[in-house]
């Protein structure tokens, strides 16, 4: 019975090579897009950690403003109060505005992810399919060199039994030479 030693190289070993590779590239990519996506989430939560300071800072403002007005100020203060507000207010778009285009680059890296990992899918179902040959063509090369095994036995039998077929026909025919005699 033949051994997987006796197999002749797999013809698409090479393949399966550049397959096997392409696929550790592939998990090399969606590494480096886990990564990208995870940077983007941390730009994102100090985006809006600023901006929260910013809108507190605003919502103070406010607050102050009011207490202005209850506690009757001079319309000076008022107006200078209002015009701090109105920066901060301007500060806080700004703001609103670095988060929401922080937000739209998260978005961009997890689609670079998920393109990345729709990637490595396709790569690892090309490579399984290559490796499904394989076992494939082990299996049926296994079974052509038992087939070609089984028949140089057969082969050999049938040689050795006419070799001593021939050699008994061959003493029978001398023993009866030697009966006659």
């Amino acid at each position: 019975m033949p051994q997987l030693s006796d197999l002749p190289p797999y013809p698409l070993g090479q393949v399966l090579e550049v397959k096997k590779k392409r696929v550790t590239d592939a998990e090399q990519v969606v590494k480096e897009k886990q990564s990208a996506l995870e940077v983007e989430q941390e730009k994102l939560k100090k985006r809006e950690e600023e901006r929260d300071a910013v809108k507190k800072h605003y919502e103070e403002k406010l607050l102050q403003l009011r207490h202005e007005y209850d506690t009757g100020t001079t319309s000076r203060k008022i107006d200078q109060a209002k015009l701090y507000i109105k920066v901060v207010q301007e500060r806080l778009r700004v703001e609103e505005k670095k988060v929401a285009d922080q937000k739209a680059q998260v978005e961009v890296a997890e689609k670079n992810l998920e393109l990345a990992k729709n990637q490595l899918k396709q790569r690892q179902k090309e490579q399984d399919k290559i490796e499904v040959h394989k076992k494939e063509w082990i299996k049926e090369t296994l079974v052509e060199l038992a087939v070609i095994e089984t028949r140089a036995e057969d082969e050999l039998g049938s040689l050795m039994f006419l070799s001593k077929y021939t050699q008994n026909k061959a003493q029978v025919k001398k023993d009866v030479k030697r009966e006659e005699e």
